[in-house]
Formats: structure tokens, sequence, C-alpha cells
């Protein structure tokens, strides 16, 4: 077994020499629990916060939210292409840079634009700094034992709701919402700039070659049956998913449970992804990316069934929340090595850029979509059961991404 730390030969992959930067993992596994745990996961726990003191609605707080993960989406694809010619250096220190700009103004706004425009800027901080162009470095550094690497990143990122859920909420009850996300900032800033600048300085090598791009060429791929119904199956799975993760807290204060009993139950599902994502090896030996797909997917449909089913007590919906991690935590996985495992990694960050778009802008939407059709459905328990609707869907269609070209099983561990 290669050490991540250390400087190995890539001639299995055709490439030569890899260096490996020392620093780039643990600096990695750092910077993805404070970017997502400041940038995504303080949101659903102050949302309530915001809309009691602005008077703002909480479908427009909730669009705002949701506007930056469709920017993050839609950014992505160029971010993908920029880090398969340059390398992270530059695109996660500049997002890193962005993303304290954007939750100063979002801290600061006087109104609800100015609130949405901090949002949209923190889009661009998102494609940049979270797990696209982390899962990029390390796929092309690490090669071909990436997905060890990959699961080590993903392990620590995991925990980045069961540190800042409570976090923020402790924080919350100490602070105005604007005075904590101006807290939120000031940590994000000191940790990941210099962190993303200092860590990441490595040469960045050439792209290796593989016989499925060579026969096909990105383009290729990106246009083929396979490829399309993956990523139908990823935003079908995406939108049921995110919108499961942003309506609990909502969920359980309708249930008449206390915003920090709450905030708990999101952030327990950080110690399920990081246990769960333990496990995703052993399933990538034993299965192929297509039943590991299915599987997965539909046991995501499982899940959010069981929150829909279960109002208390308190210690089960905890449990649920663990089990429903373990879930998200290998779903993560899943996506960032359904390219690899499929059709090399050639051009990793442009087709998995072309692969997370549609799934992250239906992640995007989940937020709003989720409140706006809780009015409707008349709570948050019926919108459960609408998701799980949508998880089947996804489950259904994921049998079928098999490719007939050339496969490229997940190494051993």
């Amino acid at each position: 077994m290669t050490d991540l730390g250390t400087t190995s030969r890539g001639a299995a992959t055709g490439t030569g020499d890899r260096s490996r930067p020392r620093a780039a993992l643990p600096a990695l596994c750092a910077t993805q629990i404070v970017s997502w745990g400041i940038v995504y996961y303080a949101f659903p726990v102050l949302n309530p916060q915001i809309t009691a003191a602005t008077g703002w609605p909480t479908g427009a707080t909730t669009a705002a939210f949701s506007l930056g993960l469709v920017v993050s989406a839609l950014a992505g694809i160029r971010v993908g292409r920029i880090l398969d010619r340059r390398g992270p250096r530059t695109v996660m220190t500049a997002g890193s840079v962005l993303g304290a700009i954007s939750l100063l103004i979002v801290a600061t706004a006087p109104n609800l634009p100015v609130f949405i425009a901090g949002w949209a800027l923190a889009g661009f901080a998102m494609a940049s700094t979270f797990y696209q162009p982390a899962f990029a470095a390390l796929t092309r550094w690490w090669a071909p034992n990436h997905v060890r690497a990959l699961t080590v990143v993903t392990l620590a990122g995991g925990l980045a709701s069961t540190v800042f859920a409570p976090l923020t909420a402790a924080l919350a009850e100490h602070l105005s919402w604007r005075h904590t996300y101006l807290v939120l900032a000031a940590i994000l800033a000191a940790v990941t700039i210099p962190v993303h600048a200092l860590a990441l300085r490595a040469p960045w090598p050439d792209a290796p070659t593989s016989p499925a791009h060579t026969a096909a060429g990105a383009a290729g791929v990106g246009r083929s049956r396979p490829f399309l119904l993956l990523a139908a199956a990823f935003t079908l799975s995406g939108f049921a998913m995110y919108a499961v993760v942003v309506a609990l807290v909502p969920l359980l204060l309708e249930r008449g449970y206390t915003t920090s009993q709450a905030a708990w139950a999101l952030g327990i599902g950080g110690v399920g992804q990081t246990l769960g994502r333990t496990l995703y090896a052993a399933l990538a030996r034993r299965t192929t990316a297509t039943a590991r797909t299915t599987i997965l997917i539909g046991l995501g449909g499982l899940i959010t069934a069981g929150f829909a089913a279960a109002p208390g007590p308190y210690g089960l919906l905890i449990a649920v929340s663990v089990v429903a991690g373990m879930v998200r935590g290998n779903l993560t996985l899943l996506q960032a090595t359904a390219i690899t495992d499929r059709w090399g990694t050639t051009h990793y960050g442009r087709l998995s850029g072309l692969l997370a778009a549609p799934a992250q802008t239906a992640a995007a939407l989940a937020p709003f979509a989720g409140a706006a059709l809780a009015v409707p459905l008349s709570g948050y328990g019926p919108l459960f059961f609408l998701l799980i609707a949508v998880s089947v869907a996804a489950a259904l269609i994921a049998p079928w991404t098999a490719t007939d070209g050339v496969r490229h099983p997940s190494p051993r561990l």
C-alpha cells in the first residue's frame, strides 16, 4: 500500500513521477470541515433567526441560499476545466477569499437584495473550495490510489456539520445572527486562506491518458447514454438528499423540538458520514459501479422514509440521522469516483464538473423548493413522503448507467 504522504511513481497509469505534497491531504481535510461547516451548514441553523429578526420571508432567504448553490453548480463547470490545466492552489485560495467576503456581505446586508447578492457571491466560493476542487486535486496527485485519499478527506469533511451546526447554534444563543456570521467569516478567512495558499504549492502533474478517452474523448463521454442517465440519477438523488438536509431542522421544530435539539440532530449526521465513508472501500471492492449506485440511492430513499415515519422519540431521530449520514457519506464518495470508475482520470475535472452541474443545481433548488412545497402540502412531514418518491425514481434509473467500454474499478486499498 502506498503511503499517502510520500512521493511515488505513477508508472501504473503511464504518467511518470508524481509529486504528492505531504501537506495537501491534511490541509484539505481541515479546509473542507471549515468551508462546508461555515458556508453551508450554518445557514439552516441560522435561517429561523434571520427571518424572525428581519421579517424577510423564509422562502426568500432560502431562495437566496439556493441561488448561491445554483451559481456554484454552474461555475463548477468552468472551475473543473481550470483545475485540469492549472491545479487547485490559485482556485481554492481565491475561493476562500471570496467566501469570507461573501459572508461579510450576508452579515451586514441592510436589505434582502444585498443579502441575495452575498449568497450569489458565495456560490463562486463554494465552487472553488468545496469537494469538487479537492477531489480533482487528490485524483490527479494520488492516482491510481486516489480512492484512499478521497476517503480520508471526506471522512474529515463529514465532521463539518457535527462541528459547526452545534457551534453555530451556541454562538446564536449569545449573539445576533449578523454577529454570528461575522465570527464565522473570520474563522473561515483565518483558516482556509493561508492553508490553501501554502499547502497546495506542489507541481501539477500532466493528466494521464486512458483507452476510454482515446476512443470517445471527453465530449463524446459527456453525450453518451450512460453519462446522461448517471447525471439524471444523481440529479434526482441530490434533490431529495439536500432537501432533507435543509428541511430537517424545520421538520423537527414543527414537531415541537427546540432549535438546539434540531441542530444536534442535523449535526450528528456528520458522525454518520464519517462512519459510512470508512465502509465505502469494502463496498467498492465487492460491487460494480452500477450496483453500488443503485444500492446507495435506494438506501437514501429508505432513510428519508425513516424521517417521515418516525416523529420520535428524540433518540430514535438521532439514530436515523446517524444512518442518514452514513448513506450521504457513501453517496459523496460514489459521486467522487463515478467518473474514474467508468471513464478514467484523463478529464476528471471537466467531466466531474459536467456531471455535478445538474445534480448541484437540483440540490441548490431543493431548499427553496422544499420550503415552497411544504406550504401546499400542509407541513414538512408530507414533504418528506414526496422526497421518498423522488429517490425511488433515481434508484430506478441507476441500473441503466452501466458502460460498455473500458471499466475502471476502484483500486484495492
